[in-house]
């Protein structure tokens, strides 16, 4: 995560309030950008081309394409990331910069694998029983391997800590796709959702392009080392686990409101329920400053005295890696409090914007009854997946594995339950998940700060490992040296 520290510090030192905007601006552009300009282009085009005068069952489908290719690009994606993203960071650690293609290429692989193995039957459904247009399907499809790839170059470069890039390529291919579709529809006559949905697809090749091309131009060469990162599956399964299972999370409670009977069945085969899924969108913006945040100051302040430790224990004194250790765990505790106070204050504003003028502008009923609680499980969720970052930087991934696992299984459970309840406590699985996920997280950081010096000098072996019978557990036999000194003797 070190590379823009050095930067916000230079933003921040001048410590007015200009630069305090500019900071978070900064931060704003580098992290959540992306994910912004392209809902600006979707409100953009359906604004342009008249997007609201299409026929409903032709808006529906649209929107139910968009939200399905976004939703399960991140779930297919999510379980090869993690791995390949440490994968990535040693190899860059040891300077192999020639083993970063061949992990490209296998992750590619895996990624297109699993995202064809999910999606090709869901295609041949949509068009065998769901009859819908071909060319629609094809589309759909091509926007949803598109998208996979853009996620998945995202990580590489994210890794070069080309940020800025990455917002730059997301503005281009988001502004070809508006401009593709204008031309669609004015020029060539083409139907709106139609536009709409192959101008994403070029906007999603063109970023996934972009992406490509400036990797290549950092890394040329290739060792073809591919069998290396396949080790680390194996090696770091624990990190398949935590991001697939935090992924599924965030959308689980939706998948289970969308398995009642207030769901909407679209061409039979999308499912979603419209008033649960806009609650969730907006729970997420009303939270997702967070992330602004957290890394902000990671970056800023811990990250710092975690390397001071880190240099402490290759060649300090004890006493040295003692007063480390606790500056840096008392860092990571105020970095922690200091998350949750400011997110507090920006998620109360938001929330008081969102429910004073979202009425006003079609956003009502069941949508903002459904919203608060859905606010306040993303606020806890936010932070417990801080914490999770944390465990990582002290390789407790077992613990991160273990978060995750209970912050799913409780939010499915809970959602199973909240659904019998008034519609304002719909989202009260995720708030009880989020809530046992961010207990557990920080039990786990409990238990890493009193056991921190068994973890990093307890772990290591003193005989390489191997295959074979067990030696012997003797390591010295009092009788037989005696013999021996006395042969020596005589």
């Amino acid at each position: 995560m070190a590379g823009i520290g050095v930067r916000l510090n230079k933003i921040y030192s001048k410590n007015t309030i200009a630069t305090n905007l500019f900071g978070f601006g900064y931060s704003l552009v580098i992290t959540v950008a992306p994910m912004f300009l392209v809902i600006l282009a979707v409100m953009l085009m359906q604004a342009l081309l008249g997007f609201s005068k299409v026929g409903y069952a032709d808006r529906e489908l649209c929107s139910c394409t968009v939200l399905y290719i976004f939703i399960f690009s991140l779930l297919t994606a999510s379980p090869f990331n993690a791995v390949l993203s440490r994968y990535l960071s040693d190899v860059i650690y040891w300077e192999r910069y020639e083993d970063i293609l061949p992990c490209y290429y296998v992750g590619l692989i895996l990624n297109v694998a699993l995202s064809c193995l999910l999606g090709i039957p869901f295609c041949v459904r949509e068009y065998l029983v769901g009859h819908v247009r071909l060319y629609f399907v094809f589309m759909g499809f091509c926007g949803y391997i598109a998208l996979m790839l853009v996620f998945y170059s995202m990580l590489y470069l994210s890794i070069c800590k080309d940020y800025k890039k990455i917002s730059f390529f997301f503005f281009v291919g988001m502004a070809v796709s508006v401009l593709v579709s204008l031309a669609f529809v004015f020029l060539f006559g083409m139907g709106v959702t139609d536009a709409m949905l192959l101008a994403l697809d070029i906007g999603f090749l063109v970023i996934g392009s972009l992406e490509l091309a400036q990797l290549r131009s950092y890394f040329r060469e290739n060792s073809g080392r591919y069998g290396e990162v396949l080790k680390y599956f194996r090696k770091y399964w624990q990190l398949v686990i935590t991001n697939f299972l935090y992924i599924l999370g965030l959308y689980i409670h939706n998948f289970v409101f969308w398995s009642t009977d207030m769901h909407m069945v679209v061409a039979d085969s999308f499912v979603c329920m419209t008033s649960y899924d806009m609650a969730t969108c907006l729970a997420m913006f009303t939270n997702i400053s967070a992330s602004v945040i957290f890394i902000s100051r990671v970056e800023m302040h811990f990250h710092e005295n975690y390397k001071h430790y880190s240099e402490a224990v290759i060649g300090g004194t004890g006493m040295d890696i003692e007063k480390a250790k606790r500056r840096m765990f008392r860092q990571l505790s105020e970095e922690l409090m200091n998350l949750v106070r400011i997110q507090f204050i920006v998620s109360v504003v938001v929330f008081l914007i969102f429910i004073t003028l979202l009425p006003q502008i079609g956003f009502g009923g069941m949508v903002m009854k459904i919203y608060p609680c859905l606010a306040a499980g993303y606020f806890i969720l936010f932070i417990m997946y801080s914490a999770i970052i944390f465990l990582y930087y002290f390789n407790d991934l077992n613990g991160a594995a273990g978060t995750a696992l209970l912050f799913c299984v409780v939010t499915f459970l809970g959602t199973l339950w909240s659904v019998r309840l008034p519609v304002i406590w719909y989202g009260t699985g995720l708030v009880v998940g989020a809530v046992a996920g961010w207990c557990m997280s920080y039990h786990r950081l409990r238990v890493m700060e009193k056991n921190l010096d068994v973890h990093i000098f307890c772990n290591g072996t003193i005989m390489k490992r191997g295959h074979g019978a067990k030696p012997s557990g003797r390591v010295f036999d009092r009788r037989a040296d005696k013999e021996k000194k006395g042969k020596v003797k005589r």
